[in-house]
This record gives structure tokens, C-alpha cells and sequence, in this order.
């Protein structure tokens, strides 16, 4: 633990910003920073007091010679530079998604098993307090049998959104990309890891979005949403991304039920809520009800036929969270830690790889095909 592993950061917007806090958080040295537009990535290592600045990957790799390679920028170019870090011998931290296609994120994972080395996929709102929470109070039988679990979410984003990765498939963008991997993480750690069946829909309701220039940083995008759609000079670019999903998973509870857990989920980038968003566990002998997407909010319990009591979160729980007021950045800075930990060869608990990326990868393209509907029009013909 004497030396400090050396971390190269892909992206310089706010994830390639968070990953590198996270990893100076971890004890690692931030030694580098990569991004595509030269004169934004010098600005933002310099801000950072990160030492090597530059746009060219494998430039990069070869100065800085890094033992940790962070990958901040959207799911679509992610191919390229992992597998040319993994081939460098080079344990990977990735954000989701793990890439655009389930057939690349099997290579990914494949070849980072090949070279003997380590990685981690951050779909990590697995670590909000009351999701830890929630994991416990389930393990000690406070519900009983887990039976169903659910979640639902309507963020009412604003459909003039200027044109980015998100709104694209081939770019890893999309909901099940960026909104759904998270849930499922949270399933996973909470129920059991291991999904058994999966079905669902997709809904592509936006075919376009306006072409705005400037947008760098994701979490700014909306201070560039034009003022007039009618502008007959506005630019348009076409949206090919699921807005909206619903999927049913069978997952398999870690207490060795009987039966899976059975779990929907529920979401819409573009429409309203009117209740809290909310993930809820059911079990035989109660529930747990948790607000918020993706668990931010506070935590109540049902006993038998009881009444709702909210819970306070453990001392312990608490105590255990690094001093971040951001969500995002806390949940990054946690992975990170575990990463750091585990590759100097500390006892951790498990987190989440490379072979989840590919297997959440893999449900996202089951989910897309919108499969198994019964037609019913001709069942019931008049």
C-alpha cells in the first residue's frame, strides 16, 4: 500500500471529473486525462492539477503507463480504449454502459479475463444508504420470503433536450442504458444477483432532437435547450433511443426461496410523476417502501398487517458514507475505494464487473425486441 497505483482517466466532462475525485479519494494518483477536444481536456486537468493532458489514447497509455485505467465517457466509445487498456495489462473501472452492444461487452469481458486482470462496472446507486439498508433489514427476514419487488420512475425530461450520445443507440445511449442498469444493480444487490427470466417493452417517442453546439459537460445540457422549436434555422438530428420501458424479471432470491422473486420495472424519461418515484419489496411477511428512483429517499417499513413506520438509517450505514453530497459522486467514490482495495489485495466485498456489464448488456438487446406479445385481435374477431 506504500505506492499509489496510477489512474488514467478517459472523458473530461462530469463523470471523467467524478472518476478522478473518486480514485484521489481512493488513495490512487490521478495521472493523466484523455479526452477527444484538446483545449477542454487541458483546461479541466489543469483546473484538476492533473499532470498529463492530451487526446490521444494510446499516446496516453504509453506516458503515462497507468495501473488503473477509468472509463468516463458514454457507452458507445468505450470498445477501442478497454480493450487496448485490458491488452496493456491495465485493470479497468468503466461506467455504464459497459458498451453498445452485448457482443462487444462479452469481448470486453472476456479478453480483462484473458490478461488476468481486474475491473469494475459502475451501475452504482446499489450503495444509497437505504438501499443498504433495504439489503439487511431483507437478509435478517424482516419481510419474510421476498416475493415481489417493483420500481417506477418518471423523470418528465424535456423533449428539446439538444442532440447528444443519449439519444442514440449505436452511442450507448437510450433508457435501459442509463437509467435501467442502476435498477437492476439495486435488484441484485438487494434480492440476489442472479436474474432467471426477463421480458419487456420498449418505447421510442422522440424521433428527433434539436442540434445544439457547445454542450460538453452532460449534467448542463438542459441550459442549452433552444427557445423556439419553430425557428426555422433550428437544426434537427434524428433520436432513435427507447424513452420509456417496462420490464419483468424473474430474479432468484439469495435466501434460496422456492419460487424467484418476481420484479417490474417502470420507467418514463418524458412523462410526469404524480407520486413519488419509489422501489418497493414485498415479502410474505411484509414490505419495504423506499422513495425515490433510485433509492434517495427515506425508508418505511409494513409488518404483517400493520401500518407504514419509517425507519431511521443505521449509525454504522451512515458512518460508512464518504462525506460527498452528491449522489453520483458518493456512489462512484465507493466503487472506487472497494476497486483501489482489491487490487493491492485487501479483503472486500463483492462489487460489481465486467461479466455484469456483459450480462446487463445482454438483457437490455432481450428487452429491445419487445418480444413474446399474444396477438389477441384474432382470438377475439368479432
Amino acid at each position: 500500500m506504500n505506492k499509489k497505483n496510477r489512474v488514467l482517466v478517459l472523458g473530461s466532462g462530469f463523470a471523467g471529473q467524478g472518476h478522478a475525485e473518486a480514485f484521489r479519494r481512493a488513495g490512487a494518483e490521478v495521472v493523466g486525462m484523455v479526452s477527444r477536444t484538446e483545449k477542454v481536456v487541458r483546461e479541466v486537468a489543469g483546473r484538476m492539477n492533473i499532470p498529463y493532458a492530451g487526446s490521444d489514447w494510446e499516446k496516453a497509455l504509453e506516458e503515462c503507463r497507468p495501473d488503473i485505467v477509468s472509463i468516463a465517457t458514454p457507452g458507445g466509445a468505450h470498445f477501442e480504449p478497454v480493450c487496448r487498456a485490458l491488452e496493456a495489462g491495465c485493470h479497468v473501472y468503466s461506467d455504464k454502459p459497459l458498451a453498445e452492444t452485448a457482443e462487444k461487452a462479452e469481448k470486453m469481458y472476456r479478453l480483462a479475463v484473458e490478461k488476468g486482470v481486474k475491473t469494475a462496472y459502475a451501475a452504482s446507486y446499489r450503495y444509497m444508504p437505504a438501499v443498504i439498508y433495504a439489503k439487511r433489514l431483507i437478509a435478517e427476514g424482516a419481510i419474510g420470503t421476498p416475493l415481489e419487488a417493483e420500481s417506477n420512475s418518471h423523470f418528465h425530461l424535456d423533449p428539446l433536450i439538444p442532440l447528444g450520445w443519449s439519444h442514440r443507440i449505436d452511442q450507448g445511449g437510450g433508457r435501459l442504458n442509463n437509467n435501467f442498469t442502476h435498477l437492476l444493480s439495486i435488484m441484485n444487490y438487494v434480492l440476489g444477483d442472479r436474474v432467471t427470466a426477463v421480458k419487456g417493452e420498449v418505447r421510442s417517442d422522440m424521433s428527433r432532437a434539436p442540434v445544439v453546439k457547445g454542450v460538453h459537460n452532460f449534467t448542463e445540457r438542459r441550459n442549452f435547450i433552444p427557445d423556439n422549436p419553430d425557428d426555422p434555422d433550428l437544426e434537427w438530428g434524428e433520436a432513435d433511443a427507447e424513452w420509456s420501458y417496462t420490464v419483468l424479471a424473474h430474479i432468484e432470491s439469495a435466501l434460496e426461496t422456492e419460487q424467484p422473486v418476481s420484479v417490474v420495472f417502470r420507467h418514463s424519461g418524458l412523462q410526469p410523476r404524480f407520486h413519488d418515484d419509489h422501489l418497493i419489496f414485498y415479502g410474505s411477511g411484509g414490505a419495504l417502501y423506499i422513495q425515490g428512483h433510485y433509492g434517495g429517499g427515506r425508508i418505511h417499513i409494513l409488518k404483517g398487517r400493520g401500518e407504514w413506520e419509517e425507519l431511521d438509517i443505521p449509525s454504522d450505514i451512515a458512518a460508512a458514507q464518504p462525506d460527498i453530497e452528491d449522489d453520483t459522486l458518493r456512489n462512484w467514490s465507493i466503487l472506487a475505494d472497494l476497486f483501489v482495495k482489491d487490487i493491492n489485495g485487501m479483503d472486500v466485498e463483492p462489487y460489481q464487473t465486467f461479466y455484469d456489464g456483459w450480462r446487463y448488456q445482454k438483457i437490455i438487446e432481450l428487452v429491445r425486441r419487445n418480444g413474446d406479445w399474444t396477438d389477441l385481435s384474432r382470438i377475439f374477431a368479432s
